[in-house]
């Protein structure tokens, strides 16, 4: 099983303002909630210490993710690979009128029993404070 999402947003400031908050594999890690921990492994890479609170899995995960392809200041994707799932998620910056339209899209797909059920109930959540934490980073 599958859980994906997609959320658009509009930001009213500049492509490349928005893409120095959402292209950080930093704040990207530390906008989602389950994730404890964060290590900049490389330039492309890093490690997520994640903490699901589901039956069965009673340790942080460690989550290798790493960006795959860039298109400064437009596009983001990256991967990330455990034991316990494999995470996708795409950033899109559009300029607008008013600044910035950013589409998210992630999807996780579990290899243990409630990762998926978690996550298909959690993610918009998720992605709610990504967005808080562009809104906040980007107000001038």
């Amino acid at each position: 099983m599958t859980a994906r999402i997609e959320r658009v947003f509009d930001i009213p400031a500049p492509p490349e303002t928005v893409w120095d908050v959402i292209s950080d594999p930093e704040t990207r890690a530390r906008s989602i909630s389950v994730v404890t921990d964060f290590e900049t492994t490389g330039d492309r890479t890093a490690i997520w210490y994640v903490s699901l609170p589901i039956p069965r899995i009673n340790r942080t995960i460690e989550v290798k993710t790493e960006d795959v392809e860039i298109d400064r200041p437009a596009y983001v994707r990256f991967v990330g690979r455990s034991k316990a799932m494999n995470v996708q998620g795409e950033h899109i910056l559009e300029p607008t009128e008013a600044g910035t339209r950013v589409t998210n899209r992630f999807r996780v797909e579990g290899r243990l029993p409630g990762v998926e059920t978690y996550f298909k109930r959690k993610l918009d959540d998720e992605l709610a404070s990504l967005e808080s934490t562009v809104r906040e980073r980007t107000e001038t």
